[in-house]
């Protein structure tokens, strides 16, 4: 190989290694998370009670941004219910937030029996979400916060109970 071709070879590896990290470092970076906005945050319930995240302080939390039109979200919130079912008496709570229109959640959750709360963070919710660590906005995004308000872990994308159980349960046994 000669001495051009030895160089150009390196310089492509170079510029396609610089191209790799700069559109990866979003995803290889942790997410920067606002937990006092967060749980300091105050929106409105199904019955129109304005409620914060805080007020879940010292359970094993999770917090689901979602909506009725995300079909990972649609696909996700039985599994949730299940889980509330089973594990809820241990001290897990999830909490869902909605970035959507209250007629349209309220329906969902009735239809669907969700037997945890809802509220109802409009469209602004996104900014919640991007707050909570949510830089690409996407939803479903879920955080796991211990009973201390930490938070142990983020989720982007829909979760089945196989992905979020062995999260959940190690926090639940402290």
């Amino acid at each position: 190989m000669t001495y051009l071709a030895r160089a150009s070879l390196f310089v492509a590896v170079a510029v396609g290694a610089a191209l790799a990290g700069f559109f990866l470092s979003p995803y290889a970076q942790a997410p920067k998370i606002d937990t006092a906005a967060l749980l300091a945050t105050s929106l409105p319930d199904l019955d129109g009670q304005r409620r914060r995240v805080e007020d879940w302080r010292g359970k094993v939390l999770v917090v689901n941004f979602w909506a009725t039109w995300c079909l990972p979200c649609l696909e996700e919130i039985p599994e949730f219910v299940r889980m509330q079912s089973r594990l809820g008496p241990n001290g897990l709570q999830f909490l869902g937030i909605a970035v959507d229109q209250e007629d349209k959640v309220r329906d969902f959750a009735q239809v669907h029996q969700v037997n945890y709360p809802i509220l109802i963070g409009h469209a602004g919710a996104i900014e919640l979400a991007r707050l909570a660590g949510n830089a690409q906005g996407g939803l479903p995004y879920t955080l796991v916060l211990d009973r201390r308000a930490r938070v142990i872990k983020t989720f982007h994308g829909g979760l089945t109970e196989a992905k979020l159980a062995p999260v959940i349960i190690p926090i639940l046994q402290r």
